[in-house]
Order: C-alpha cells, then structure tokens, then sequence
C-alpha cells in the first residue's frame, strides 16, 4: 500500500523497461498450469509459529511485488515495497500484536511513561548488535530519532519522522541501555509509533549510516540495521536481494520465532503486470506474490496455491473530500457523494472476499472503530437528490445539476497502485451521474499522482488514498489542520469549525485509557462523516499474496507488512 502523505513527497523517476515484461506472453500462456493440493485461505494472516510441520532451513524466496525500492533507506521508504523490505533489515522498539493491536517487547524489555503522555521511557536489550557488529543502545536510539524527526539538511535527509511524532524535543540516555523520549505536548500514539511499520518507518540504523548522505544510502551495503536479514543487491525498478544476518537472535518474542531466519535468501522482484506475475508464480518462477489480481485469487486457488492475506489496519481506502474548492466546499454535496452510490455493486463487481466496502473511515481493525453502514454510509439516492435540491443544484439538460450557471462537476484524483482501485472508483462515477454528480475520475501511477497531488488544494475537489496505521490517532495525522489536514480544512471551508475539528481530533493523543479512547474516535468519526462530511470511506484495502504450497510462515504484522525471519520452504531450495 502507499499512504497519502508518503506518496507527495517525493516524484519518481519514469520507469524503464521493465526486463520482466519481455517474458509476459510465455508467461500467461502458463497461467492455468498447476498441481493439485489442499488449498488454504488465512482469513486474517498474522504472527504465529509457521504452519507446515517441522520448519527446513536454507533456500531462496523469489517474491514479486507490483513496485520498486527507490532507495534502500527504511526511513525514507514510501511505497509499499520499501517499507516491505526496510522490515526485515531493521527492526523496531516494540512489536504490536497484529491479533489484538497490544504493544509487546521487541528490542526494548520493558517501558513505562508519565502521566501527561509526555516522557516514555524504553529499557534496551543489551544483546543486540548491528550488522558491523557495532552495539545497539541508547545512544543510537536517540540518534536515530533526532535524525528520523528533524532530518539532516547537509546530509539531504528530510524529517521523514515528522509527522509522524509531532511535538518530539529530544531522547535522554540516563544510562547505556535506557532511553527517554519527550514531547512538548501529549502524544499517547507514540507507543503504536514505536512499533510503526509503514511508510517512512522509524526502523534502526547504525551510526555509520546516519552519518551518510541521502546518495550515499543508495549503496546499499552501507545501509546497516539490526534485522535478521541484510542487502546483498539493489537494482531498482528490477529487484532487491537480502541474505540472512548470521547471530540474529532477536524477533519480537511475540512471533514465536527464535533464533536466525529460516531462509538464505530473499528476491524481491518487481513485476508491475498482474498477468505477468501470475504466470511467474504458476511457471515456477517465483514462489509467491503480492498485489495478486482480485481475478486471479480464485484460479490461483483452484490450482493449489494458498492465498493468504489481511486487511490494512488504518483508514480505509477514502474520497477526502476539499472543503475549501467548489464545489465541494458545499457540505449538500459532499453528503450527497456519501450518499449517492451502491456499496453492493461495488461488493459484488469488485472486491473479492479479501477486501470488504467501508463502513467508516477507520478500518475495523482498528481500535475505537465504529459502523456507519446504516445511517450516512448508506445508499440513498433519492436523499441524497433531496440534499441537491434544497442546496439550489437542479438538473441540467444532459442530467448533471447546475446552481448559479456552474455544473456539478467534481474532479477526482486517485492511484493506480491497487488492483481494486480504478473499477471502484468508476462504479461510484456511474451512481453518482444518476444523481447529477459528473465525477471526472484521474487515476494515475504513483509519479504522475505525486505531481498532481502537490496540487491537491486548488485542483482537486476529490484526493483518494489511505493511510496504514492500527492507532485510532491515525485520523488525527490524517485530517487535523495542524497535521496533513486531509479535507482542507481552513477559515475557507463553509460552515466547517476549523478549531472543533483541531480539538476533536487531538482528544485522540490525550489518553491511553481504552474507554476514553473509544469515546474519542467515536466523536472523530462522528465529526468527519456525519456532521462536517468531510471524507467518504470506499473499501477497505487488504494485502492479498499466492504463495506455493511448499512456502510456509510469511508474516503480516498490525500494519499488514510482511516479515520473514519465520518463513521457510519445505523443499528447501
């Protein structure tokens, strides 16, 4: 998955020739080889011992992915691939259960913090090591942090951390093994942060990385973590190798994984074209994949691989809708979209039984999640033309509604990145014309989106992405105006309390309290899809992978990324 904040940063290169794709027609006349085998599907794939009988160590995984590496930097990684493989190079503070969402122990033993959310103290392992065989402690830590939040202009590092963990002043190291992280203001996500395995995740390096340039950690030899796998090559746009980091001994105890990773190698390769990684997979090419095509879940299946996959904790895939641009700045309009198109259809066309329609901006893995599925995320159009009607847009001659002499003409930009994306986008077009809505939809490859996006403000009455983050605090980094103030809200924003959304939001950071919590994101939710209309939630996105029946205990952590340090190959090649 790419999130929208990660996705605006940074244009991407135009792509070359992928040498991939050279084998595509032999590869999809292939595709309906197989063997037949006991099929499995893992509803919800998390950590746990692998399945499969007694794990076999050595081989190499040959895994494809729809995108690249555009550097080896965990922490400026922004796309799913980078925060894929930035995982398994790196490791983080704590682990969180990807079952029950409860932060447990991982290169830190233990932590407490302060009343206000202000001051978290961690207490270190004191056995881990970086791959040069230099220490893990305090120190690092609070390097790694003061970099990853401030970044380093000389060194052309951004503050890729920033948002991340607003209000961060500094780490205090009272002893080697012993690190205090403060803020200026409360911030109860933090401990979810500490685990944070998404875009732009705080996972860490070594001294001797941190004290290189952004060009410099292109080499990826000198991009060093404690992970239990290091780089062996980077070819971007083409594929990533890692190989197994000798003495690993540390996986979040929660995995139930001891000891080195099973596997000696990993190929990550990229293979942008659905058709082309299946027949990659069924040709024995690979061993598994990512970004399967919802039409190829069920072949696939049908032949004996296993589909495994789990939905991405954070905000569902969502329409943020411009308060500020006409005419979404007109909330008769942005009630009129939420209402306006058929989840069934899109359930039915669309999604496999891997992905679900949304029910609120949060995902339902997430804590504090709430249904709306019967009241404003409901399909209502004859509502929803009432809403037009009292607003002043009335029919126009070819159906789309006119007010004032300008047509309801709403533009959309989306990415192209999930196979689930575009036939959605277009089926909530088709609903919205019966209405008089003229959705003009822009769903673009990453690069072309992040050009465009920049834009967004005065452009696009319509940005679609999500965000991946299992902490009801994700809706308070997505929409809060002192944050990445999704909905654009400002004094522009007609009939939109820019302070109440700012304090509502930020209740969210307040406590740690489950209870409170609760109380709190329902207030958010409440507040972003019923009362101010500020975002209308499509589907929720999930991470679907093929995998042959020989390929056991890959990972999906809280965050739906893949770890493999429990995976391992039954035929051990």
């Amino acid at each position: 998955m790419t999130d929208l904040r990660t996705t605006i940063e940074n244009a991407v290169p135009p792509r070359r020739r992928w040498p991939w794709a050279v084998a595509a027609a032999f590869l999809v006349l292939v595709l309906a080889v197989g063997v037949a085998v006991a099929v499995s599907r893992g509803k919800d794939a998390g950590a746990g011992p692998a399945a499969g009988g007694a794990p076999v160590r050595g081989g190499t995984l040959q895994f494809a992915l729809i995108d690249y590496q555009r550097s080896p930097d965990p922490q400026w990684g922004t796309n799913y691939a980078e925060s894929l493989i930035g995982n398994n190079i790196t490791d983080k503070l704590t682990w969180q259960d990807p079952k029950t969402g409860e932060i447990t122990p991982w290169l830190a033993k233990s932590w407490e913090y302060n009343q206000d959310l202000t001051e978290f103290t961690f207490h270190l392992r004191d056995d881990v090591t970086f791959s040069d065989g230099s220490p893990f402690d305090a120190e690092v830590v609070k390097a790694n942090f003061d970099q990853y939040v401030h970044g380093d202009k000389a060194l052309g590092i951004s503050p890729n951390g920033a948002p991340l963990l607003p209000g961060y002043l500094e780490t205090r190291t009272p002893d080697k093994y012993t690190a205090v992280v403060r803020f200026a203001k409360p911030l109860a996500s933090f401990l979810q942060a500490s685990a944070f395995t998404a875009n732009a995740q705080p996972g860490f390096l070594s001294l001797s990385t941190l004290k290189l340039s952004a060009k410099e950690r292109t080499d990826p030899a000198k991009v060093i973590g404690t992970g239990p796998f290091v780089y062996e090559s980077w070819q971007e746009q083409v594929k990533t190798v890692l190989v197994r980091r000798k003495g690993y001994h540390w996986a979040p105890p929660a995995t139930g994984h001891t000891g080195e990773a099973y596997l000696d190698r990993i190929v990550f390769n990229t293979i942008p074209e659905a058709s082309v990684r299946t027949g990659s997979l069924t040709s024995g090419t690979i061993d598994a994949t990512l970004d399967v095509g919802t039409t190829d879940e069920k072949p696939l299946a049908a032949q004996g691989y296993t589909i495994i996959y789990r939905g991405v904790s954070g905000t569902a895939i969502f329409f943020n809708l411009n308060s500020q641009l006409f005419p979404t700045n007109d909330i008769a309009v942005r009630k009129a979209i939420q209402l306006g198109w058929d989840r069934d259809a899109i359930r039915k066309t669309v999604l496999t039984g891997s992905y679900s329609v949304a029910t609120s901006v949060l995902a339902p893995s997430v804590p504090g999640y709430a249904d709306y599925s019967g009241t404003v995320l409901r399909h209502d159009p004859e509502q929803a033309k009432r809403l037009l009607d009292a607003a002043g847009w009335a029919p126009g001659p070819d159906g789309i509604r006119v007010k004032d002499g300008r047509r309801l003409t709403v533009k959309a930009l989306g990415i192209s990145n999930l196979v689930v994306n575009k036939p959605a986008y277009e089926s909530v077009q088709q609903d919205l014309k019966k209405i008089g809505i003229d959705l003009q939809l822009s769903v673009l490859p990453i690069p072309d989106y992040t050009a465009a996006v920049a834009k967004a403000a005065t452009d696009w009455n319509i940005t679609a992405a999500n965000r991946s983050r299992n902490d009801p605090a994700v809706l308070n980094l997505q929409y809060s105006p002192l944050l990445g103030n999704g909905a654009y809200v400002t004094k522009d924003s007609t009939g939109v309390d820019v302070a109440e959304v700012t304090s509502v939001l930020g209740k969210l950071e307040l406590t740690l309290d489950p209870a409170l919590r609760k109380e709190y994101a329902k207030a958010a939710q409440d507040l972003l899809l019923d009362k101010y209309a500020l975002v209308n939630p499509v589907y929720n996105p999930s991470q679907v992978i093929a995998e042959a029946p020989y390929v056991h205990g890959i990972i999906f952590d809280a965050q739906s990324r893949n770890h493999f340090v429990d995976t391992w190959k039954s035929n051990g090649k």
